[in-house]
């Protein structure tokens, strides 16, 4: 982290009057941490569902340090309302080579946030959020630099209900991966990475190790002790757990066992005292949307990730 930064808090802020924005409020930006989390913290945790993401990731950034992603420094940022007690309305994070993720924001606030970023010469390779306001930061930002986009994934956000287990459940029985599962786990998750097209992160080794550390993947294994697909859930922050990721080797699918691992990682989630146990699925997969919401979980909203042409891509973390 660098709190003496360039762009650290209240240093870059979009045009209008000396003080920042006017109407939308003003953007601040830094790259420490601990400043945006003093700005931010308490507005993330307010809504812990629709802001799982953030909530997540920070929480992975202060764990295992702010360049688990990649080598360059994260950027973070956050709106504060006009007048004064307007609080915080907005924040954003991009850990390169990832795009910019954004909670919600209205059409003005996200022009206002693009006219900020494009002036101090910022630029990635696509925006996540929620499916307007991704719309809306695309719109904005093709009007400031003139890039062109186009959505690449869309998504849905569910919450668990009553959790109802598949049944008959397959043959088996689930488990907590230990460490004798590390080797296993880092080839999971490059294969789970390259078939939903995300930049893994920078060590998987690093993950699996996090993981295992917590107790962060279930394995679900055939009787004869055969691991055949996995299952994870991040740590607790403010209440929530969001159940990712979930994978099953291509010649295993269809018998079953990841809709059983799921299960197993959501009833040990609702068991562990989390108010929220989240997940997101693929929209372009009818499989795995179908399977979620015959063991319970039901849809917030919904998401999507844009790329902008012309620039390297680097789709969202798993």
């Amino acid at each position: 982290m660098r709190s003496d930064s360039p762009d650290s808090p209240d240093s870059t802020r979009g045009p209008g009057s000396p003080h920042g924005l006017d109407g939308p409020g003003n953007w601040h930006l830094t790259h420490d941490l601990d400043a945006f989390l003093d700005r931010a913290g308490e507005f993330l945790a307010s809504r812990p569902a629709l802001h799982t993401v953030p909530l997540t990731v920070v929480d992975s950034l202060r764990r295992r340090g702010t360049h688990v992603y990649g080598e360059e420094d994260p950027v973070f940022g956050v709106l504060d309302g006009a007048g004064s007690g307007g609080g915080v309305r907005g924040a954003f994070f991009r850990t390169p080579p990832h795009g910019i993720y954004l909670t919600s924001l209205t059409e003005e606030e996200a022009d206002a946030l693009a006219a900020t970023l494009a002036a101090a010469g910022h630029r990635f390779p696509g925006v996540s959020a929620d499916r307007d306001t991704a719309a809306a930061f695309a719109r904005a930002w093709q009007r400031r630099t003139g890039s062109e986009s186009r959505v690449t994934v869309r998504q849905r956000l569910y919450r668990l209900a009553e959790l109802t287990p598949p049944e008959p459940a397959p043959a088996g029985r689930a488990r907590v991966a230990a460490a004798v599962d590390r080797d296993l786990l880092v080839r999971w998750y490059g294969e789970f990475s390259a078939q939903v097209g995300a930049h893994p992160v920078q060590d998987g080794g690093a993950w699996a190790d996090s993981r295992i550390a917590y107790g962060g993947i279930t394995l679900w294994e055939t009787p004869d002790g055969a691991p055949v697909a996995m299952a994870g859930a991040t740590p607790e922050v403010a209440g929530q757990i969001r159940v990712a990721p979930v994978y099953t080797p291509a010649g295993l699918r269809g018998r079953g066992y990841a809709g059983a691992a799921t299960a197993e990682v959501s009833r040990a989630a609702r068991a562990s005292g989390a108010a929220e146990v989240l997940l997101f699925t693929d929209l372009s997969n009818p499989t795995s949307n179908g399977l979620y919401q015959r063991i319970g979980y039901r849809r917030v909203a919904d998401f999507a990730v844009h790329e902008f042409t012309g620039q390297p891509r680097a789709a969202d973390r798993p």
